[in-house]
């Protein structure tokens, strides 16, 4: 599929963008709490609490920005749109649900996915997590096209920066979500994921992920609000 590459480079940068990623060798101890402070990848400055993501149109990836950073590429075209801050909105559109049968033109195997667009390919891209990380599966593109004309919120998503998360477990859920957050839960999962269903941990990873999402989503703003 032509999105592969463009879903593993957005995945590679999870980590370099502060985000969960696999486990590995434990670190060494810093030497002191500098040494432990999270910097800005554009100024270097320490980062607090609140910051925000930027997507590296060129690489692929994802950076982790300063507030006053962030806010220098709110705007579109800011440093000739090399760089995009992810937006921190999360919306729903109870009005408008995705049935079965809609879910089902997709193709997609599991009940919870994520799509986004890249505007490299030009396209929208489908991933899900698994204990790998990110696995790719082939998206078909007149089916979402059909189903986008019908559903504003598949519509809505900014290109690059957000994506449409699917949840069909428990219950039919779609959400607007910021595009870090799909692959801060993907890194989450890598972490804890056992066996073949990922395990209690896992599904209580998934479980706390949905409940913040339910906390934070409003309704999805008419055509032309932001």
């Amino acid at each position: 599929m032509t999105g592969v590459a463009a879903l593993r480079r957005f995945a590679s940068g999870t980590q370099r963008a502060g985000l969960a990623a696999a486990p590995g060798p434990a670190p060494e101890a810093p030497q002191d709490a500098s040494a432990a402070a999270e910097q800005c990848e554009m100024c270097l400055g320490v980062l607090d609490e609140r910051h925000g993501h930027l997507v590296d149109m060129t690489k692929r990836s994802l950076l982790c920005a300063c507030r006053a950073c962030y806010l220098l590429f709110t705007h579109e075209g800011a440093a000739g749109g090399k760089y995009r801050a992810v937006p921190e909105r999360v919306c729903r559109d109870p009005g408008h649900p995705l049935t079965d049968a809609e879910w089902n033109e997709l193709q997609i195997p599991v009940a919870m996915a994520f799509f986004f667009v890249n505007s490299e390919l030009g396209q929208v891209v489908a991933g899900y997590p698994s204990p790998g990380g990110v696995t790719e599966c082939e998206l078909d593109l007149a089916a979402w096209d059909r189903l986008a004309a019908t559903h504003p919120l598949l519509a809505a998503m900014a290109p690059d920066v957000e994506a449409v998360f699917v949840n069909r477990t428990d219950t039919h859920e779609v959400f607007l979500i910021p595009i870090d957050e799909c692959y801060a839960l993907v890194g989450q999962l890598r972490m804890c994921w056992q066996g073949f269903d990922g395990g209690a941990e896992a599904r209580a990873a998934v479980a706390e992920f949905l409940a913040g999402l339910r906390r934070r989503a409003v309704a999805l703003p008419e055509t032309g609000e932001r």
